[in-house]
């Protein structure tokens, strides 16, 4: 259903450092625990999933193995996007025990944290599909992702079926509250956003008709409807005719995503996906005792 062939850049120096919590710097003492078993022995492992879900996070899981032991092999049997059932072999690996051991809670980490962001994503996705073909309102994601796990939660947005917002401060506008006390009026803000920045996307943050109707005379690209019942959803629709993208915002949850769409709003976007995670039941195993070189 998705495509998550586009990776993050970050992945490796994010990795490094989820890592080192672990097993410290060079300085550290590393895997104590690991350094009981002798240094040469060899194990096959496997992941298996506990329940259903959208796989996600396979690039992470492999980098994670890969930073402690070049080695190490990873058989994969799912790949990121596809659904996976309970008891489901999702990859088995092989390599140095030690590393093994060490890599297993950071890079299941990973896999956990990022399936449950782009399984709760796929069901929301799915619960606007429901309703009929004609609606084409696409889920969202926002800015209220875990710390250090942007680029990483955005791809696992995408790998369930929804769209990315602005990635952060950087690559585009959204003028809330704030920002229009600050800067006299929705439309002193557009208008210093267009001369600043005019590549740049320029959305505003509106709660009423009022607002809206400010925000749309400003030449704003993109309108968060903050907060609206669903017959202000409706009329904002009707009132935009088409001459600016429409966001929806606030309350959001599965059970309302429904009636959300059905007012004719582009976007819903939804800060649970990325806040609110729910790691996915995962478990590694041995499948022997460690064999010696």
């Amino acid at each position: 259903m998705a495509s998550c062939t586009f990776l993050p850049a970050d992945i490796k120096q994010v990795v490094q450092f989820a890592l080192t919590e672990d097993i410290g710097d060079d300085l550290g003492n590393g895997d104590i625990t690991a350094q009981l078993i002798p240094k040469d022995s060899q194990s096959t492992a496997e992941v298996i999933s506990r329940e259903s879900a959208i796989l996600c996070g396979t690039s992470w899981f492999d980098e994670a193995f890969q930073q402690l032991d070049e080695a190490i092999s990873i058989e994969w049997h799912a790949n990121d996007g596809d659904k996976i059932q309970t008891d489901q072999l999702l990859c088995t690996l092989k390599g140095n025990s030690r590393a093994l051991l060490t890599g297993e809670r950071t890079a299941l980490n990973f896999l956990q944290t990022l399936s449950g962001t782009a399984t709760l994503t796929r069901q929301y996705v799915d619960a606007i599909a429901k309703i009929n073909t004609d609606i084409t309102t696409r889920i969202l994601d926002t800015r209220k992702t875990l710390p250090g796990l942007r680029s990483a939660q955005k791809y696992a947005v995408v790998c369930g079926g929804g769209n990315n917002h602005r990635m952060g401060l950087f690559d585009a506008y959204l003028i809330k509250e704030n920002h229009i006390h600050a800067a006299g009026s929705i439309a002193g803000a557009i208008a210093q956003a267009h001369m600043n920045n005019p590549e740049a996307s320029v959305e505003v943050e509106v709660e009423n008709r009022d607002e809206l109707r400010q925000a749309l005379q400003g030449g704003a690209n993109q309108i968060l409807l903050d907060n609206m019942s669903l017959p202000k959803l409706r009329e904002a629709v009707a009132f935009t005719q088409g001459r600016a993208t429409l966001e929806a915002s606030g309350n959001v949850n599965l059970d309302t995503v429904r009636d959300i769409a059905k007012t004719g709003v582009d976007f819903i976007s939804v800060g649970s996906l990325t806040k609110h995670v729910r790691a996915i039941d995962l478990s590694m195993r041995f499948m022997a005792a460690p064999t010696a070189l």
